[in-house]
């Protein structure tokens, strides 16, 4: 059976059901595996198999304490008719690569893959480990996960969910879904700082022992539904397994031969889920990084120094708007061997002086990984152009990925066939893509989303029309040493 321990050394080992309601180590680490598993099955004998029947393998694989019912009721439960596409997620050509279409759940972004299963996954462990407190759901969103958490866990029996999102720093479109979401056990709260300031506050309530205490005479227990939870990184291996075995059955790759993969991430757990799956057993060759003008991942990946100590930038690809990339903490302990002290030398090197070093160990490791970064021109012209050339529509974060692939692609001549996580739908930033393909201005955010779908005719998310219309039921505004204050108001 796999187990979960955690990045910095704590002895307290986890099964997959404590680890998913635990969120968090109580040293502050990460949870992991003990092992990485291997694909439980060869890819070309699912070929023709559903997105439903991999996941629930891929999954399982990692989760080995859910019996196959448990886990087949996960699935069932997750990747249903909520999503609008029968394949849950396409794969579609566009210029020189192909775009995995992660957006086509509910609120519209790549995060619906993890958070549609997450609440399955929570509630069937908290049944396996009969635990009988509260769950407080407790995440920082750079603007999609919160949305995804919300819809996830609205209403869920036994769990209250708390988002946190940067007041002014995430889209129109996006702070609506947010500010609008119904369900008893839901609060959300822009708070004046960057993601990075929410993300620091969550984690600092999470590693509050006097805190953890207080909440559980009140009979509740903090989990969180950022990709720092291992149920929420774990199904996002999946899609990667999915595509791969796709390129065999179209033709595009015959079996054994490798595929890259290009993601735009900000947290870093998205990527890791790629190379999740390429430790599994998927081949992968290279695992291409793209950043916005806020590039501290570009810039760690070619020099080994990860250093926060810079100017932070808004972007018109806000979920990408962060420094500190909490998965990474992963990926090192992973390439340090398991090296637990080492990481917790540099995580408590992060926090006192804004900056590490890794390892000669550690950055060879870093070899298989490939750092890019676009401007925010950069990103509006690629998507003009890709529009222009291929109609075919991106939102601004899938567009930094293409750029960056192009840069790739520029530097090396690899022509390696490439996929790309396509991580949200155009219209989640409507103003910025809208401009990028020559439309004028508009009113608002969702004027923009109207002018894009008249000049395009690309369908309209089923969870964004009407945004507009719908009442708003969140209205709070926190300063950063409010937030645990705001997490006992809620709970009481």
């Amino acid at each position: 059976m796999i187990k979960y321990v955690s990045t910095r050394g704590s002895q307290d080992i986890k099964t997959a059901a404590q680890a998913v309601i635990q969120g968090i180590s109580e040293d502050k680490g990460l949870y992991v595996p003990t092992d990485i598993p291997a694909l439980p099955f060869k890819p070309e004998e699912m070929q023709g198999k559903t997105y439903q029947d991999m996941a629930a393998k891929v999954i399982s694989s990692f989760f080995t304490d859910y019996t196959e019912e448990e886990m087949q009721a996960c699935i069932n439960g997750a990747y249903d008719s909520k999503f609008e596409e029968k394949e849950i997620a396409p794969i579609v050509k566009g210029g020189e690569a192909y775009f995995l279409e992660l957006y086509h759940g509910k609120t519209a972004a790549f995060k619906d893959m993890a958070l549609s299963i997450l609440p399955y996954l929570l509630t069937t462990a908290m049944k396996k480990e009969k635990e009988e407190k509260k769950i407080c759901i407790l995440t920082a969103t750079s603007g999609d996960t919160g949305k995804a958490a919300l819809e996830g866990f609205a209403d869920v029996a036994g769990t209250e969910i708390i988002v946190f999102y940067p007041n002014q720093g995430v889209s129109q479109v996006q702070e609506r879904q947010m500010v609008t979401q119904e369900g008893a056990n839901t609060h959300v709260f822009a708070i004046n700082g960057n993601f990075d300031d929410a993300q620091t506050g969550v984690k600092k309530i999470f590693n509050d022992s006097n805190f953890a205490a207080e909440l559980a005479a009140m009979n509740c227990k903090l989990s969180s539904a950022n990709s720092i939870n291992i149920g929420r990184l774990v199904p996002q291996v999946a899609y990667y397994v999915y595509t791969y075995v796709k390129f065999l059955e179209k033709g595009v790759l015959k079996s054994g031969e490798k595929m890259n993969v290009v993601v735009p991430t900000g947290n870093f757990g998205n990527i890791l889920a790629a190379y999740y799956a390429r430790e599994m057993g998927i081949p992968i060759g290279k695992l291409i990084c793209a950043s916005n003008e806020n590039k501290v991942l570009t810039d760690f990946i070619n020099t080994g120094c990860y250093d926060i100590r810079r100017d932070f930038y808004l972007t018109n690809s806000p979920s990408m708007d962060i420094l500190i990339s909490s998965n990474l903490e992963r990926l090192l302990y992973h390439l340090s061997g398991g090296n637990a002290a080492e990481i917790k030398d540099l995580m408590e090197s992060l926090d006192r002086e804004k900056v590490y070093q890794v390892s000669d160990k550690i950055k060879s490791g870093l070899v298989d990984f490939y750092g890019g970064y676009a401007t925010v021109a950069e990103t509006a012209a690629v998507i003009g152009e890709m529009y222009q050339k291929n109609g075919y529509l991106m939102d601004t974060h899938t567009a930094v990925a293409y750029k960056v692939y192009e840069d790739y692609v520029g530097e090396t001549g690899d022509k390696t066939p490439t996929v790309i996580a396509a991580t949200a739908s155009a219209y989640k930033f409507a103003d910025s893509v809208a401009s990028a393909i020559g439309l004028g201005e508009e009113k608002d955010g969702f004027a923009y989303v109207k002018a894009l779908h008249e000049k395009t005719g690309v369908r309209v998310p089923a969870g964004l029309k009407g945004l507009e219309q719908k009442e708003i039921r969140h209205t709070g505004v926190l300063d950063i040493d409010q937030l645990q204050t705001a997490v006992k108001d809620c709970l009481k």
